[in-house]
C-alpha cells in the first residue's frame, strides 16, 4: 500500500482504535501497532507520523509499558495522548508525578486554555472544553519542551517541542466530548507531520482490485456470502477483480432472520457472479444442541462455516482461496496484539487452526464499516444492500441467550421482524444503526386473560454509531416502544415481557453475546 501512513502505538487504552478511527476521518490512512513493535520495524514502515495512545499504567512503575528511546530518534512528528505524554516525558528525560495539592488527578469534561501559536492548536478557540482523565501529572518538562495549554488544575494540558515536532496533549482529542478535537488532530496531520489526505474509497478499490488479480491470478476463488453489508461489498469487489472466476457461496445456518434466506438469494439473482445457496441448518442447530456459552458458540460455528465451504469447494472444483467479509472491528474485538479479546468473531477468532485452502483473502479487513458502506457505494451496489442492517455471522445464534432450540429460533424471528417493521414504519431505520431484538434466558411471572404466564422476557436493541467501535444507545420514541411490546405480547407465543437496553459501548458490546 503507498497511502501515507499515521502509526497508533497502543498502550492499552481504550480509546486506541477510536485514534485509528479519527485519523481515518481526516482522509489518512493510519494501523494501531502494538508497543512491543520493534523501532527498525516502525522505521522501516517510513510513517508521516505517530500518535502514543492512553493506558491504563503510571509510567514510572516497574510493568509499564515502555518503548526503547531509539522511538524518538527516527525523526518523524510523535503526538503523545494521555499515557503518550507521560511516557514521551519520562523518555526524554522529565518527571512525572502522582496527582497531588498541586496539579491535582481531573476526570470528564474540563475546561482548558491553549497557545494557539503552538501548530497542533493553530486556527481553533482559545479556550475550549477537553475530556481529561488522568490520575498523574507532568511535574518536570524535559529539556525542548513548553506549555501549550493549561487547566485550572493542570499547568501541562498541553506540551510542545517546536523544533523535534513532539507535542503531547493530557486529555483525550479523539472523543467528541473534546471540542476541538478534531481540529486539534487534524492540525497535527496536515500541518506537522504534513500529510496530504490520500486515504478516499476510490483510490482504496483500484488498489485492492489490483492487488487481488495479482495475487489470484488464474485461481478460482470461493467467498463466504451472508448477504450483509459486508460480504455484499466484498462480492462486489471480488467481482470487478476477477470475475467468473468467482463462486459465491450463501450458507443458510438455520439462524438467519425471518425469511431471510429468500431476500438474499433474490438479492444475488440478478448478479452476473456464480451463486450457491446450502441448507445447512440442521447440522449447525445439531452442533449447538446443549451448548449454552457465547464463546463456544462463535467458535463451533466459525469450524462449521469453514468446514462447508470446504465441501463446496470440492463441488466446484479446486479452489484456491477463500474470500471473507471480515472488517477491522472484527479483527480489533478478537484482539490484535496485546489488546483483551472482547468476544472471538466466528470469521477471526473462531476459525480453526486448519483450514483447506491455499490462502484466506480478506479485502475489507482494514475498514471500519463507514469506510465499507462508501467503498460500496463506489463499487456502484444497490442502495438497499449498501445500508442493509448489519447481521452477525453466527446470526440469531448470539441472539438467544443461553441454550438453542428451534423453539427458540422460532420466537425470536417473529419478534425480531416485529420490531423491524415497527422502526421501518416510523421512518428510523436509517438514523438508528443497528437494531435487532434478543431472546433472554429470563423469565418471569405475567398475566394474560386473567391467567398466570410465566414466560420469557425479549430486549430490544438499538445503537447509534459511526464506526461500531464505540456507541450509545438509540433514543427511540416511547410510542414506537409502546406499538413493539403490544404486538410481541400479543402476536408471539411465550414472550410475556419487554425491556430496552439503554446501555452504550463501552461499557457493553452492540451484540449481547
Amino acid at each position: 500500500m503507498d497511502n501515507e501512513l499515521i502509526l497508533v502505538i497502543d498502550f492499552g487504552g481504550q480509546y486506541n482504535q477510536l485514534i485509528a478511527r479519527r485519523v481515518r476521518e481526516h482522509n489518512i490512512y493510519c494501523e494501531v501497532i502494538s508497543y512491543k513493535t520493534p523501532v527498525e520495524e516502525i522505521k522501516e514502515r517510513n510513517p508521516k507520523g505517530i500518535i502514543f495512545t492512553g493506558g491504563p499504567n503510571s509510567v514510572y512503575l516497574g510493568d509499564a509499558p515502555r518503548m526503547p528511546k531509539e522511538i524518538f530518534e527516527i525523526g518523524v512528528p510523535i503526538l503523545g495522548i494521555c499515557y503518550g505524554i507521560h511516557f514521551m516525558v519520562y523518555g526524554l528525560g522529565g518527571i512525572i508525578g502522582k496527582a497531588n495539592e498541586n496539579a491535582a488527578a481531573e476526570f470528564g469534561r474540563t475546561d482548558c486554555e491553549f497557545d494557539l501559536s503552538c501548530p497542533v492548536f493553530e486556527g481553533l478557540k482559545e479556550k475550549s472544553v477537553v475530556w481529561m482523565s488522568h490520575n498523574d501529572y507532568i511535574e518536570k518538562l524535559p529539556e525542548g519542551f513548553k506549555a501549550a495549554g493549561h487547566s485550572d488544575k493542570c499547568p501541562f494540558a498541553a506540551i510542545a517541542d517546536d523544533t523535534r515536532k513532539f507535542y503531547g496533549v493530557q486529555f483525550h482529542p479523539e472523543v467528541n466530548h473534546t471540542e476541538e478535537g478534531k481540529g486539534m488532530l487534524g492540525n497535527f496531520l496536515y500541518k506537522v507531520c504534513g500529510c496530504k489526505g490520500d486515504w478516499t474509497m476510490s483510490n482504496y478499490a483500484k488498489t485492492a482490485i489490483a492487488q487481488i488479480r495479482e495475487k489470484v491470478g488464474s485461481g478460482k476463488v470461493l467467498l463466504a456470502l451472508s448477504g450483509g453489508v459486508d460480504s455484499s461489498v466484498a462480492c462486489a469487489l471480488l467481482s470487478k477483480a476477477v470475475g467468473d472466476q468467482l463462486t459465491c457461496v450463501f450458507v443458510d445456518h438455520g439462524f438467519m432472520r425471518k425469511n431471510e434466506g429468500d431476500e438474499v438469494e433474490a438479492a444475488f439473482r440478478d448478479w452476473n457472479v456464480n451463486f450457491v445457496r446450502v441448507d445447512a441448518s440442521d447440522r449447525f442447530i445439531g452442533k449447538l444442541e446443549g451448548v449454552s456459552d457465547p464463546e463456544t458458540k462463535r467458535k463451533t460455528i466459525g469450524e462449521e462455516f469453514i468446514r462447508v465451504f470446504e465441501e463446496e469447494a470440492k463441488k466446484i472444483g479446486k479452489v484456491d482461496y477463500l474470500v471473507q467479509g471480515t472488517i477491522y472491528p472484527d479483527v480489533i474485538e478478537s484482539g490484535l496484539g496485546d489488546a483483551a479479546v472482547i468476544k472471538s468473531h466466528h470469521n477471526v477468532g473462531g476459525l480453526p487452526d486448519c483450514v483447506d485452502f491455499k490462502e484466506i483473502i480478506e479485502p475489507l479487513r482494514l475498514l471500519f464499516k463507514d469506510e465499507v458502506r462508501k467503498l460500496g457505494t463506489e463499487l456502484g451496489l444497490a442502495d438497499y444492500l449498501v445500508w442493509r442492517q448489519p447481521f452477525p455471522g453466527p446470526g440469531l445464534a448470539i441472539r438467544i441467550m443461553g441454550e438453542i432450540t428451534r423453539e427458540k429460533l422460532a420466537i425470536l424471528q417473529d419478534a425480531d421482524l416485529i420490531f423491524r417493521e415497527e422502526i421501518a414504519a416510523a421512518g428510523l431505520d436509517r438514523s438508528i444503526n443497528q437494531y435487532f431484538a434478543v431472546l433472554t434466558n429470563m423469565r418471569s411471572v405475567g398475566v394474560m386473560g386473567d391467567d398466570r404466564t410465566y414466560d420469557y422476557a425479549l430486549a430490544l436493541r438499538g445503537v447509534t454509531t459511526t464506526d461500531f467501535m464505540t456507541a450509545d444507545f438509540a433514543r427511540i420514541p416511547y410510542e414506537v416502544l409502546e406499538k413493539v411490546s403490544v404486538r410481541v405480547v400479543n402476536e408471539v407465543k411465550h414472550i410475556n415481557r419487554v425491556v430496552y437496553d439503554v446501555t452504550s459501548k463501552p461499557p457493553a458490546t452492540i451484540e449481547f453475546e
